[in-house]
């Protein structure tokens, strides 16, 4: 039995990403994952993130990065151009939920895993989440850094 997910047309050039391949592309202290997030995001046309995503990487920002190191607001607005934005709704927080209970992930992995579903991407692109896992035979999830 399938997650019933309703999702846009999903093509090979459809890919998510997660908030840490954005946090690479602004770190001066790992150049190799950086070049590595630069990469993903230079070989894939079709991106998108979630309201989720872009919360998250506000909030490591502000942790990971001196107030002098990342103009946030410069940040956001790049990414913005580069990216399609999912917003998250009612149906993305119950289909998280499905995703959680079938696949074991936490709530708020899962609610990625939601979105990048309903944005039709068949690729996930996360440090975090268990690398060449397959989510309702149409999303792989891929680890760029390793």
């Amino acid at each position: 039995m399938g997650l019933n997910l309703t999702v846009m047309k999903q093509t090979a050039d459809n890919v998510f990403l997660d908030s840490n391949i954005l946090i690479y592309c602004y770190t001066t202290t790992e150049p190799d994952k950086q070049q590595k997030a630069f990469q993903v995001i230079d070989n894939n046309p079709q991106l998108f993130v979630s309201t989720q995503v872009l919360q998250e990487f506000c909030n490591v920002a502000y942790k990971k990065f001196s107030p002098q190191g990342v103009d946030l607001e410069a940040a956001l607005s790049e990414i913005e151009s580069m990216v399609s934005i999912h917003d998250n709704n009612i149906d993305t927080v119950r289909k998280a939920n499905a995703i959680k209970n079938k696949y074991g992930y936490s709530f708020y992995d899962s609610l990625i895993i939601s979105a990048a579903l309903e944005c039709g991407c068949n690729t996930l692109y996360s440090e975090d989440m268990q690398h060449s896992q397959t989510i309702e035979n149409r999303l792989k999830i891929v680890n760029p850094f390793i």
